[in-house]
């Protein structure tokens, strides 16, 4: 999608409009179901946060608990995530659920 600068102008002058989405400088569309998603949230007063994006099979930091500062790996969101931390001294590791609000993504 791409949009001419004078467009992108005219989209950003709408009062409750903040930023465009893009990617590598392009513009983006939102999928209809995250948008409405988003205005349910919002509208039943459930607090909104921002939070860095969690993928499953990538790397994360514990930011905070009992566990906090040891790394891992994401193998599973729902209501929580399971967490796979590795010991390589003793070669074993363990799966903990943990809440993505602890969890910070590693580069």
């Amino acid at each position: 999608m791409r949009l001419a600068l004078r467009d992108r102008l005219q989209v950003l002058q709408i009062p409750s409009v903040v930023h465009l989405v893009s990617f590598a400088g392009n513009p983006a569309p939102l999928q209809e179901e995250d948008i409405h998603a988003m205005q349910d949230c919002l509208s039943h007063g459930i607090l909104v946060e921002p939070h860095p994006y969690l993928q499953v099979g990538r790397p994360a930091q514990v930011k905070g608990g009992p566990l906090q500062g040891l790394q891992g790996i994401i193998v599973r969101r729902k209501n929580k995530t399971r967490f796979i931390l590795s010991f390589d001294l003793i070669k074993r590791s363990v799966a903990v659920e943990i809440d993505d609000v602890d969890l910070a993504p590693l580069p």
